[in-house]
């Protein structure tokens, strides 16, 4: 019987995430495994994985921010915002200057609307946006709102072919969940007149875990996981409780008066032994449970 923990995998390219977590349920021998957030084929990094019952943390850890490392290539647009797509327009873009790249970083840093890619997995009336967009359908996706809390340039490379002179930029981005770093290559690409896509991308945190402590697939049926406890602390902190409050939350009992130990909600439920009991939150001035956690998984 495989442990419950959480996985930390390092994506490597060419695959997608599903393709990790079936590679992950071979080399586990279980398929109750879930991954947090998907990764396009085309990037790398950091995957994290649920396995067994800590599969029910996974939606504390989908809308965590996140880092990203990303090449950009200005005066080349495609399709998909990415290196997997066609080209449909290249621009001589050897003239930016540094100030006019600094400004439109800059423009697409902070709270901003931005609208996702076409081809993303987007649902659209019940199907992924780059199904239709595949199919030739014309896909309007809305803007939405997401928080770009870092858009650093690295680097800036001059590259040139036959037709004209293009210029990477190597960036690191901090974002909120939902944040399309494909989008951030198109707009500012468009912001400077010249398009843009995306010609790599690596995840390299997910809250606070990191992809230096990841594993690669070659490797999976030994590494080691992160408990459950560690894990949902790790995440949204720890609620130390009794042995008595943990049975009680267990069965479902809520525990009087309890809110005012509660200092943010919702939070990790660990009992004298360090199991996670589960996932802990107010309820008027009382504490309940909003996820259990098997004991027999807990540790």
């Amino acid at each position: 019987m495989v442990a419950p923990g959480i996985l930390l995998v390092d994506k490597p390219g060419g695959m997608t995430s599903h393709d990790v977590v079936a590679r992950a349920r071979r080399a586990l021998g279980t398929r109750k495994i879930g991954h947090a957030g998907t990764l396009d084929p085309m990037a790398t990094g950091l995957l994290v994985l649920g396995v067994e019952a800590a599969t029910r943390l996974l939606t504390f850890v989908v809308g965590l921010d996140k880092t990203y490392e990303a090449t950009i290539r200005l005066g080349v647009a495609t399709d998909t915002d990415d290196a997997d797509g066609q080209v449909v327009s290249t621009t001589d873009a050897a003239s930016l200057t540094s100030s006019a790249i600094v400004e439109g970083v800059d423009a697409l840093t902070g709270r901003i609307a931005q609208v996702p890619s076409t081809f993303s997995a987007i649902k659209v009336e019940g199907r992924r946006a780059y199904d239709l967009a595949r199919s030739g359908q014309d896909v309007q996706l809305k803007a939405r709102e997401v928080t770009v809390s870092r858009f650093d340039v690295l680097a800036r490379r001059e590259v040139s072919d036959a037709e004209a002179g293009f210029v990477d930029l190597d960036v690191v981005v901090d974002c909120s969940s939902g944040t399309y770093i494909r989008s951030l290559a198109r707009d500012l690409g468009a912001g400077l007149g010249v398009g843009g896509h995306l010609t790599a991308l690596r995840r390299t945190r997910i809250g606070p875990f990191t992809v230096q402590d990841a594993h690669g697939l070659d490797t999976l049926a030994s590494a080691p996981m992160v408990s459950p406890a560690d894990a949902a602390v790790s995440v949204l902190g720890r609620f130390h409780v009794t042995a008595d409050e943990a049975r009680d939350l267990r069965h479902g009992k809520r525990l009087t008066g309890g809110a005012a130990r509660l200092p943010t909600t919702p939070m990790a439920a660990v009992d004298p032994g360090g199991a996670l009991v589960g996932i802990v939150e107010r309820r008027g001035g009382d504490v309940k449970s909003a996820m259990n956690m098997p004991e027999e998984a807990s540790a």
